[in-house]
């Protein structure tokens, strides 16, 4: 990679500033190797952005450094890198980035945005989500393994539906389940029955699941977070990094990985850093393709009541 202020990424020139800022000062991680994990990982996430606003969560002084979101595309953005307007709830809209090219995900990562977190849709239809999204959040003392746990039994859920589901870790404490649509439907729809499974859940299984969005309740349970189906939130990216004290990556999953960390026991199981995933990728491509192309109809709410979960 080259080392001046410009690097040529396909084609076009990406001004490129501070490489040997240290942005991990666990590890020693500079921004050279943000930049540089982007673009190795480019070939799998780029897909995942494309078409998608996004917003950028930036760390100019690190991990352990002040950081900022940032959703309206910045002014002194290059003219090659798109963007999308994204009506705001209180009125008006926001002129969102989109991070569709190697050169604009460069263009960020120079930006210290180490977390890619997008919508559910496409800026083509800002109305129709792509798929369903449970955000798994461990209350301490529990953990990934009893993420992995009700992971599981939302994967059991949507199978007796006849659908397939998708796990990843969240990069940090938790873990996320996709069930992909490519289908038309709504937000309302979806929510609707994100939130019916998720206190399903909670009834079958009161003692490991909350489904209330209050905190005080969360302690020692897993927090199924259906509020993420939502035209106003983001989730952060199968591939991204995270702000942590390692970089950890947002990290797609094979669901007998999730199965043996149950049966392990393990919480370390399950965290990857840059280094792992890449590894990862090379031998087993992208797990989460499927969630980009995959159609499968939503069903009703109402269908989760013949569901049988053990």
């Amino acid at each position: 990679m080259a080392t001046g202020s410009q690097l040529d990424v396909g084609g076009r020139s990406v001004k490129v500033t501070n490489l040997e800022k240290v942005l991990y000062p666990e590890t020693g991680f500079t921004k050279g190797d943000l930049i540089n994990y982007y673009i190795r990982i480019s070939p799998f996430l780029l897909p995942h952005l494309q078409g998608r606003p996004i917003t950028l969560k930036r760390y100019p002084d690190g991990v352990n450094g002040q950081y900022f979101y940032e959703k309206k595309c910045p002014s002194h953005r290059p003219s090659w890198v798109k963007t999308a307007k994204v009506a705001k709830s209180e009125g008006g809209a926001i002129n969102y980035c989109m991070l569709n090219d190697l050169p604009a995900l460069v263009w960020a990562a120079n930006l210290a945005d180490l977390e890619l977190h997008t919508f559910l849709h496409k800026a083509s239809d800002l109305t129709r989500p792509t798929s369903l999204a449970f955000d798994l959040d461990p209350g301490p003392p529990a953990d990934v393994v009893l993420c992995s746990q009700v992971a599981l039994w939302v994967k059991k859920a949507f199978e007796a539906l006849g659908m397939q589901s998708f796990a990843k870790t969240s990069g940090s404490k938790g873990l996320q389940v996709y069930v992909p649509l490519n289908m038309p439907t709504t937000y309302e729809k979806t929510k609707t029955l994100a939130l019916t499974l998720a206190q399903l859940l909670e009834r079958k299984f009161p003692k490991t699941i909350v489904s209330k969005m209050q905190r005080s309740l969360r302690s020692g349970k897993v927090f199924v977070d259906w509020s993420q189906n939502d035209d106003h939130k983001t989730t952060v990216n199968a591939y991204s990094l995270r702000a942590k004290s390692r970089p950890t990556v947002s990290t797609p999953l094979l669901w007998d990985e999730v199965a043996e960390t149950v049966n392990r026991g393990d919480f370390r199981a399950l965290a990857f850093d840059f280094n792992d995933v890449l590894a990862r990728v090379d031998k087993m491509g992208d797990l989460f393709a499927p969630v980009l192309e995959l159609k499968q109809k939503l069903p009703r709410a109402s269908a989760l009541n013949r569901v049988g979960i053990d």
